[in-house]
């Protein structure tokens, strides 16, 4: 998977010290995302942890849906997780498990913690169980029901999940604690009246248990040893003991919290990442430009550079805030090495070669990578007219420049040494064309008399292939689009940061070698960055359709340098 060797963190010395002492003799995880909208680059750490740690003690990480919420859960959302583990490049134990499967047993055990007059069912409404509940300066107050009989209880439990209720008007609720300074120990809701639709179950169930009660004693059910969470469960942990403690399960797994991955110029609030969906102001959850897996698949990241990103961030107790162009120095690591290399134009001018001769001017073959030759040549031809890059050319060129200048000279990636002859413009004064002569002593060797510095990259227009290019950047233009307060100190809409330069689409020129590739094959295009076919859009044979992964430089650190 890696070639980096296991960092030690705490987890490990935790998973270490279980397994040297007995108390543990094997390691099963779980990646448990809630289905309700696609994983983002804070998943890929939390995948990357669970996963990795079973992988590195040959131990079995599940794959487990923690479908509660049937109102925002989809199907849709179960594929492309499952899509998202895999290109990763990890692996779960079994069947993808959900929530789901264990509601009766769920059920049960709720019967059993009323039964042991540990649970009882509450008429309380949202407002006053929120009054009752108190706050960190005030103390909870019990209920008025929550020395109801056990039997009434069971009544009252049975009829809930048999519908005779409306929506909302009972819940059922734990007896621990409501002078506790930990608010999920005061009397905590275990399960709602909601009429919806279960992607899986339909309407079999109009009682659903929450998030926090599902959680635990799935994981026990699975049989999982070290439950790893993020840092905003931490308060939740003495819930999750109380519950397995309170019941007649045999597992108990520990939970262990480390600090969630925040990357600053995105926001990972599936709410808002949904918005951005909903209202259209992305092109779907993949959007290139969207910190989802998939946004970041399609956009040319490779899984080797995204888990190598998260390796990098760590497991700690401690914020791990990183900035996004931390991302994408370890997604050009990883591309530098495995990326084919060929030459495209993407902003062009015409250059017309006026001595240039069919029968002699030869072209050269050159290798898609100078330290790869398993990937192979291809021949580079050229002829008469020649697209260059725009900013190639200068006609008043500023200090040290070595590119194209009127009366200058360069040579051309893998061919001749020309000299600009002529500069052609339109009415409005813009450059057109360049009319250069090719130096035909200069392929594959120095000129006699002179040093020519720069070096430019160039299609033939004759032999090159016309590519739709989407140029992505940042979505954001604030680095915490989100948590930017107004004058008022209210919260600004985040939306307002959106940049809208983060999508440019233009026709550019690409070496007629990339025609048949398949969708998802990156390059690099030299001098520019690297690109990859459009997962959707590139057809085979067709029109190139290409996004821009990444620059070859960090243009950002520049420009906020």
């Amino acid at each position: 998977m890696s070639n980096e060797l296991p960092v030690s963190n705490f987890i490990r010395h935790i998973i270490d010290t279980d397994l040297a002492s007995g108390k543990r003799s094997t390691v099963q995880t779980r990646f448990p995302p809630e289905p309700n909208g696609y994983l983002h680059i804070g998943h890929a750490k939390a995948i990357t942890v669970n996963f990795g740690l079973a992988q590195d003690y040959q131990g079995l990480c599940n794959l487990r849906m923690d479908d509660t919420n049937p109102e925002k859960e989809e199907d849709e959302y179960v594929q492309a997780i499952q899509d998202d583990v895999r290109w990763l490049g990890f692996d779960w134990s079994g069947e993808t498990r959900f929530a789901s499967d264990y509601f009766q047993q769920l059920y049960d055990y709720a019967e059993e913690l009323i039964r042991t007059g540990k649970a009882f069912v509450c008429d309380l409404t949202p407002e006053e169980m929120r009054q009752y509940r108190g706050n960190f300066e005030v103390p909870g107050r019990e209920s008025p029901y929550r020395a109801r009989p056990v039997d009434d209880n069971l009544d009252l439990f049975r009829r809930m999940k048999a519908g005779e209720f409306a929506d909302g008007s009972k819940t059922l609720r734990l007896k621990i604690d409501m002078q506790s300074p930990n608010l999920n120990m005061r009397d905590p809701v275990i399960y709602r009246i909601k009429r919806a639709e279960h992607h899986r179950t339909g309407n079999d169930w109009c009682i659903y248990p929450m998030y926090d009660y599902t959680h635990c004693i799935s994981d026990a059910i699975e049989g999982i040893t070290h439950s790893l969470c993020t840092l905003e469960f931490e308060d939740h942990r003495p819930l999750y003991d109380w519950v397995l403690d309170n019941i007649s399960i045999g597992n108990h797994p520990q939970q262990i919290e480390f600090s969630r991955l925040e990357t600053l110029y995105v926001v990972t609030s599936k709410r808002k990442l949904k918005q951005l969906v909903d209202e259209q102001l992305v092109d779907g959850w993949d959007d290139p430009r969207m910190p989802t897996i998939s946004g970041m698949r399609r956009r040319g990241y490779s899984p080797e550079g995204v888990r190598l990103f998260a390796q990098r961030a760590g497991v700690s107790k401690t914020p791990n805030v990183v900035d996004f162009s931390s991302l994408e120095g370890a997604v050009r690591e990883t591309l530098e090495e495995a990326s084919p290399r060929v030459m495209a134009v993407l902003d062009p001018i015409k250059v017309t070669l006026t001595n240039f001769d069919p029968a002699t001017t030869g072209s050269r073959s050159a290798p898609f990578h100078p330290h790869h030759e398993e990937f192979g040549e291809r021949l580079v031809p050229i002829a008469r007219e020649l697209y260059i890059e725009r900013d190639d050319f200068a006609e008043v060129p500023p200090p040290k420049w070595q590119r194209l200048t009127p009366g200058g000279e360069v040579r051309l990636r893998y061919s001749y040494v020309i000299k600009c002859d002529e500069v052609v413009k339109d009415a409005d004064g813009k450059v057109v064309e360049l009319k250069c002569s090719i130096d035909p002593d200069t392929l594959g060797q120095n000129p006699v008399g002179r040093k020519v510095k720069g070096v430019i990259h160039w299609v033939s227009a004759e032999h090159a292939v016309e590519a739709e290019v989407r140029l992505y950047d940042r979505l954001f233009t604030e680095a915490r689009p989100d948590a930017v307060r107004g004058d008022d100190g209210q919260y600004v809409d985040f939306k307002q940061f959106i940049n809208a330069d983060s999508l440019k689409v233009v026709t550019g020129y690409v070496e007629a070698c990339v025609s048949d590739a398949a969708p998802e094959t990156r390059y690099q295009f030299e001098r520019l960055g690297y690109f990859v076919t459009d997962r959707h859009d590139h057809k085979a044979g067709g029109k190139p359709v290409f996004n821009r992964t990444v620059t070859l430089r960090d243009s950002w650190a520049k420009e906020n340098g």
